[in-house]
This record gives C-alpha cells, structure tokens and sequence, in this order.
C-alpha cells in the first residue's frame, strides 16, 4: 500500500501531471482518504528527522567551538551513530544552519609582519618549496611568530607544526620575541616528537630565525633549516594557516585583560582542541591525534 501511495506523492508532485489525486487513487484502487492520511504521516516523519538533524547540527556547531561551517558539522555528523543523521545531505546541514542562524567566524585580513635582519647571511635555501605534505611524523615541521593583545601588553607565541599529522608540536609564549623564544619552541617540538634524520624546519626570513643562535639551536637537534622568501606569505602557508584559524577561532573573539589569561586559553586551545578534536579537512577531516595514532598503527601492523 504505501508503494501505490508513493506512486501517486511522487506523480502529485510533478507540476506538469495531468491526473488528478481521484483518479489516481481509483486506478490504483487505493482510498483518497488513506492517501491523504499517508501524506500527513510522511511529513511529520520529515519533520521529526529534521528536529532531530537540528539538535545535532547545533550540538556539533557546539562542539566546534562556532568554528565550524557546513563541511565541518557533516563530517561531525556522519561520525555519529544514529544512521539518519548520519547520511544527512550537504544540502540540509546548510538547510539546518541557515534555519538556526549558525554561520562559523570569518577570518580578518592578512597582514605581513616579517622583518628580515639586513645583515644575515641569505644562504639558507627552501627545502620545502611551498609542498608542506609529508608520510613520516617530524620530517617536516613549519613554524612561526604571532602576537596576542592584552590589556598589558603583547603576547609574543612561536609555534612549530608537523606536516604530518597537522599538529602543534612545539609551542611557547612570552612577553618579548628574542630568539629564545622559537628555541623554546623548538627543544618542545623536538621532546614530543621523534625526529627522523634529515628533519627540516621551515619558517620566514625574520630575525630570529636567521640569528646565529637559532641555527646553533636547530644544529643542537640535527635539524636542517629552510626559509621562504620575505613577505611571501604562501611560502610558509601551513604556518600561516595555524595562526589563521588561532586568530578566527579563538584571539579575535575575546579580550585579554592579563597575559596569564590569554596564555592559558592558547594552550587550552592548542592542546585541548586543536591537537586532539578539531576535524582538519587536510586531513580528511581527521583529527591531529587521530592521524598521529594511524600511523602508529601502520607501523605497528609492518614490524
């Protein structure tokens, strides 16, 4: 029966048919009413469904912190267990936010803050040419200085990144940007990450990173050095992308009254969310954690 009814919806819904419900309904030796009757339930079961993809769409929008937009909250909602949110279309959860006025934070403009030392040496080569993918975790690490605002200050942050698995491995923070600080960066980096031989750093032509410091530091950790060009954004892109959604997703949302304060919201931020739950399309919406742990698992399988 419901088959005959479906038939006759599917045919109702054609605006260019020419048969009438009645008529249908008597070839098919059904009742006009129970048609009717079938076509109330369909559409409090597709409001049901939808009231339900509503309450996961917002828990998910939730659970990204406001970060996330339409790719995002599928890829949330078809980790899920309930299979009819789970299959839900890119065309609904645009539906469903829209409906519930959910739209993730816009980034600002890029501006280009690298100041190159004059007086170094320009010989050290970029070894990454702009191609940030890597097979093996610690091979390839990105990183670079941002500032944070507070009400007492800058708050300088360093960070280092492995292509890899997309995670921050490396970070620190401090109220002045001497080379100390990304040296900092680089020790963490390289306590929590195993370091094949033949690692690379790459990072812009700043001052600090082209100070003979530094390089005594990557040489401490058998770490070859690699720079873009200066002002070239795109030649440290991966970096450039980190301090991107930082800034997006958590700086330019709030004020700091103290550097305390915004230090212990950027390492929640970076250990808490970005490292271990928020989905990366790079990765094929996977977390850093998650690729970090599959590739424990293929060598694993291997040995």
């Amino acid at each position: 029966m419901s088959e005959r009814f479906a038939l006759i919806g599917a045919e109702e819904a054609d605006p260019t048919s020419p048969y009438p419900v009645t008529l249908m309904c008597r070839l098919l030796k059904v009742s006009t009413s129970g048609f009717y009757e079938w076509c109330g339930a369909a559409i409090s079961a597709r409001a049901r469904r939808r009231a339900t993809v509503s309450t996961h769409v917002q828990a998910a929008f939730n659970a990204g912190r406001g970060t996330y937009g339409v790719r995002r909250v599928q890829q949330v909602l078809a980790r899920g267990s309930d299979p009819q949110v789970a299959s839900v279309s890119l065309k609904m959860v645009r539906s469903v936010m829209a409906e519930l006025d959910l739209s993730a934070c816009q980034p600002r403009a890029y501006k280009v803050t690298t100041i190159r030392d004059a007086s170094a040496t320009p010989t050290i080569t970029d070894h990454l040419r702009r191609d940030f993918s890597s097979d093996t975790p610690g091979a390839k690490l990105v990183g670079d200085i941002t500032y944070i605002p507070t009400w007492e200050g800058w708050l300088f942050l360093a960070t280092v990144l492995d292509c890899h698995t997309k995670a921050v491995v490396g970070w620190s923070m401090a109220a002045h940007m001497r080379t100390d600080l990304i040296c900092d960066a680089i020790s963490m980096a390289a306590t929590h990450t195993l370091l094949p031989a033949g690692a690379v750093f790459h990072s812009d032509r700043g001052t600090q990173y082209t100070s003979a410091q530094f390089a005594e530091h990557l040489k401490k950790y058998e770490i070859t050095p690699s720079m873009g060009r200066t002002g070239v954004c795109w030649d440290n892109a991966m970096a450039e992308s980190f301090f991107g959604a930082l800034k997006n997703e958590l700086i330019n949302r709030t004020v700091y009254p103290t550097r305390e304060k915004a230090r212990r919201a950027i390492a929640e931020y970076i250990e808490v969310f970005y490292n271990r739950r928020r989905l990366h399309s790079g990765l094929g919406y996977k977390t850093p954690l998650e690729a970090a742990n599959e590739y424990q698992q293929k060598q694993s399988l291997a040995a």
